[in-house]
């Protein structure tokens, strides 16, 4: 009965998701595998989950189409009230290539697990819905190849190197397929050979050689975003909010920890407050820190932290003595060995 449920749930998503092949079939590098099975991944460079499928403003059809406009949708947001709204509206965001689960299907809408983000709300990943048209089911044949990822903010893949195709985010993952001096070319999620700059780009074997990082490159990398206005359920450089700016720094550099910040304070090492180190997370709780944990910052050194607050403020560094947080503490974590 399961095996029939599924097959018919996978039909169903199929019709709006074809199984393309790909756009440039140029001999096959040695590190693609006919044989591996089909994945379901975010056909968009940055794609918002939401609570519930349906209407939304006029104004998220930017966030909901495919290609999505993210920089039109957050500069329609100018204002804390109209960054406000999508609280407890949104959930979280997968980037171009990101694999995740289909859990239900209702209309034009798909409820997923982005699988990478660790949460006590789904054994599969962080659940919401997101429309169909920005899912696609792929054969994984490249999980074996050399892995980009984008180091820039934001980088352009390019159709022929001169002609821009679509750009994608910070902590975007792809297959490399080829490599040049200056360039390189990856696969999409839809099977399509884009190029890529080197110099956007990290270039790792595989995601179990990424560097090991230490406090100085933690903060370094959340310097980049220094001025990124505040983005409910965000984990891209379109937008953080506190817990996925602290994910997807961590993220980038190899560690996984999960999405929000009430369950990221319970992985990793307690620290002392007065221990505490550059890298390692400070946590902020309702009731003058002994309550519900809301609130998670990078500790930066010398006395600041560096965090996305909240709608209608940026990516900020501050003492870790401003008000309110001074009196909200809650702990510290170290996540570095």
């Amino acid at each position: 009965m399961k095996l029939k449920k599924f097959l018919i749930a996978t039909l169903a998503l199929s019709v709006f998701l074809p199984f393309n092949p790909k756009e440039a079939d140029a001999a096959s590098p040695s590190c693609y595998n006919p044989n591996q099975p089909a994945k379901t991944y975010v056909n968009v460079s940055a794609a918002t989950l939401w609570k519930e499928p349906g209407t939304k403003r006029t104004i998220d059809k930017y966030s909901l189409s495919n290609p999505v406009d993210m920089r039109t949708w957050t500069a329609k947001m100018p204002t804390a009230s109209t960054r406000i709204w999508l609280t407890g509206k949104t959930e979280t965001q997968g980037l171009y290539g990101q694999e995740i689960k289909v859990l239900k299907t209702s209309g034009s809408w798909v409820q997923v697990a982005v699988k990478d983000q660790y949460t006590s709300k789904s054994k599969y990943g962080y659940p919401g819905w997101m429309p169909k048209s920005q899912v696609i089911i792929q054969k994984a044949g490249y999980e074996n190849c050399q892995t980009a990822n984008i180091k820039a903010k934001t980088a352009f893949l390019y159709n022929d190197k001169s002609n821009k195709f679509l750009e994608v985010s910070f902590n975007t993952r792809l297959p490399i397929i080829k490599s040049e001096k200056d360039w390189v070319q990856v696969m999409t999620p839809s099977n399509q050979v884009k190029w890529i700059k080197k110099s956007d780009i990290n270039i790792y074997a595989s995601l179990s050689k990424i560097p090991k990082p230490n406090s100085n490159d933690l903060v370094n990398t959340g310097k980049m975003f220094l001025g990124l206005p505040y983005l409910w359920a965000g984990t891209s450089a379109y937008g953080f909010d506190c817990s996925g700016f602290t994910y997807s720094i961590y993220k980038y550099h190899g560690i996984l920890l999960p999405r929000d910040a009430s369950e990221q304070i319970k992985k990793g090492k307690f620290v002392s407050k007065t221990q505490i180190q550059p890298g390692d997370l400070l946590f902020f709780a309702y009731n003058k820190g002994k309550g519900k944990v809301h609130h998670v910052a990078m500790y930066a050194g010398n006395g600041k932290m560096i965090h996305s607050p909240k709608a209608g403020r940026t990516v900020e560094i501050i003492s870790i003595n401003t008000s309110p947080y001074k009196d909200e503490y809650a702990g510290s974590r170290r996540y570095l060995q």
